[in-house]
């Protein structure tokens, strides 16, 4: 393998323009660059990594924690975030190293022993809780990371984050049912104690409350997010007595659960009641109708946690608080897709 030294010499430049090549190219006249790249690319050149980090504090490789879900079940967006992400890393030239750890402080040893080898310069962290151990000690060891999703009952954020307006979401499929003439839309959530939930449920009440429509009773918590715990809802919103026309989801999951139930009572999705899911999951376009569901911008998710990850924030001088939080808080804006779920051709 080729060290610097035999790329400035087969480029007849010093090791400095080599280094700057390679990590500042800005500051060389684009015919040497020119010439320097050409030799790296003929000499097959390699930079040493673990160096070059080391030197430089850049962030290349990227660790993130695969969650474990529950039962041992898949996440039906997971696949979709991971692609996403490593796509986004590879697009400037950085990967990502996946890897499994236990949640709250039993986790903090792995996180300890793939910085202290040089395996990972920074992380991208999801499934974040309130008082989470990552954060501080990510902090004070001065390591870069970035959360995928808010921190919720917390009164600042311990760190920057990109994450998905899910109120709006929710919201935005409210309105979706009441434009097809849907006027007593459910919701079904998860347990109060989930923060993402309370979130989403905020969007559908408020839009309800925006449309003049009903909400009292008609909100139900599911204990899991299963198709089961969705049927079970959605026959408890049916036999309320209220004459559902309409239910919101907070995951396509339990909104398969409706599907279901309602085949099982002779009801139609997108006839006789609306259903709306939040994902877009795999699953959302091959049932039977096809599930109108709340799609995450998983591309630009990505993208954005990268881009936080590997750029310098620390404030300068003329920079306000404000403005900082600006740069590494981020809230995107999902997108109803509208399928036959709630809307039939």
């Amino acid at each position: 393998m080729a060290t610097l030294k035999q790329v400035a010499a087969h480029a007849e430049v010093s090791v400095q323009t080599v280094s700057n090549a390679l990590n500042a190219p800005h500051r060389l006249r684009p015919d040497t660059l020119q010439r320097v790249t050409k030799s790296i690319e003929l000499l097959n050149y390699r930079p040493n990594r673990n160096a070059r980090s080391l030197r430089t504090s850049a962030v290349e490789l990227i660790g993130y924690c695969v969650p474990s879900w529950p039962n041992g079940q898949a996440h039906l967006v997971m696949d979709q975030f991971l692609h996403s992400l490593c796509g986004a890393a590879e697009a400037t030239g950085r990967h990502i190293l996946l890897f499994t750890a236990p949640t709250g402080v039993d986790g903090m040893p792995v996180y300890e022993d793939l910085h202290a080898r040089r395996l990972v310069d920074g992380f991208v962290l999801s499934q974040t809780e309130t008082h989470d151990p990552r954060h501080g000690w990510l902090r004070e060891e001065q390591i870069p990371f970035v959360s995928f999703g808010r921190v919720w009952k917390e009164t600042t954020q311990p760190g920057p984050f990109v994450d998905v307006d899910g109120a709006v979401g929710c919201a935005n499929a409210v309105r979706h049912l009441h434009e097809t003439g849907r006027r007593r839309i459910g919701f079904l959530s998860w347990p109060k104690t989930s923060g993402l939930a309370e979130d989403r449920l905020s969007g559908w009440r408020a839009a309800c409350q925006e449309l003049g429509l009903p909400t009292k009773g008609l909100a139900v918590r599911c204990a899991e997010d299963t198709i089961d715990e969705g049927a079970r809802a959605t026959a408890e919103l049916l036999d309320s007595g209220q004459a559902v026309d309409g239910i919101v989801a907070i995951s396509d999951i339990l909104a398969l659960g409706a599907l279901r139930e309602l085949g099982t009572r002779g009801l139609i999705a997108g006839v006789d009641v609306g259903v709306t899911g939040f994902d877009d999951s795999p699953l959302a376009s091959v049932v039977s109708p096809a599930l109108t569901s709340i799609r995450q911008p998983m591309d630009q998710i990505a993208a954005e946690l990268i881009d936080i990850l590997t750029t310098d924030h620390r404030r300068t001088s003329d920079e306000s608080a404000g403005q900082l939080r600006s740069t590494t808080e981020r809230l995107l804006q999902p997108e109803l897709v509208v399928r036959g779920s709630s809307a039939p051709g």
